[in-house]
């Protein structure tokens, strides 16, 4: 079926992307010496010192990437991805609907999917500008927060179909891979519930910044994974 096909590069680059991006900007960030009297000359803001944030928590994503030039990568990176995450969700729904035998139904898993990539889109446009309001920015760390939520509901969902569908379509997955995304999807959500009182709490800021981190690689892993879960043709 071509529309495996299809998918499964589709997955691949939404992983790519976004962590090609995201590490640059952090690479940039603390080597930014490397830039000094030039035409990309790193903003103090965005400027950090040696550290490697999955396991110290030294810096955060935002502050890599909402600066000059970094943000230059990270946000057409994102919205990049988020169109590709929007039609990755269109074109799963469709092979869903073929094992399931109906047409033209828009499951839960790809309406949820949809509004996550949109507030994707929303958080990458807001990063970086400033504006010293409370509302704002609340509704910013709403914003970032609901992509969190509706990408983790909707990556839940669609394991779930699959395992509940893998007797239909065994012969085109790889059954160890759909173990790992389940296992994946569920640490997401584990760690994403036992965290939730640190993170809404003031203090832990290296703690929260390296779960910023690997909750950031967890999140696009799953689509890795994709990539291996569907067979060649």
């Amino acid at each position: 079926m071509e529309l495996r096909t299809q998918i499964k590069k589709l997955s691949l680059w939404i992983f790519i992307i976004p962590f090609i991006a995201v590490n640059l900007c952090l690479f940039i960030s603390v080597n930014y010496q490397i830039f000094d009297n030039t035409f990309l000359s790193v903003d103090q803001i965005g400027r950090s010192g040696s550290t490697f944030p999955y396991f110290d928590g030294g810096v955060s994503i935002s502050r890599t990437a909402r600066t000059y030039p970094t943000f230059l990568i990270f946000k057409p990176g994102m919205i990049f991805t988020s169109i590709l995450l929007i039609i990755y969700w269109t074109k799963t729904n469709k092979i869903i609907n073929f094992y399931q035998g109906l047409e033209n139904k828009n499951n839960l898993f790809k309406i949820l999917g949809i509004i996550s990539a949109i507030f994707l889109v929303i958080h990458s446009l807001l990063l970086g500008v400033k504006f010293d309001n409370d509302i704002y920015k609340f509704f910013r760390r709403f914003v970032l927060l609901s992509f969190i939520i509706f990408e983790i509901v909707a990556q839940s969902l669609l394991v779930y179909r699959f395992f509940k569908l893998k007797s239909f379509m065994i012969k085109q997955i790889n059954n160890y891979v759909l173990t790992l995304k389940i296992i994946l999807v569920s640490i997401l959500v584990i760690v994403a519930l036992v965290s939730l009182p640190i993170v809404v709490t003031s203090g832990n800021t290296h703690f929260k910044h390296a779960l910023e981190w690997n909750y950031f690689f967890g999140v696009i892993l799953f689509y890795f994974l994709t990539y291996l879960f569907w067979k060649r043709n």
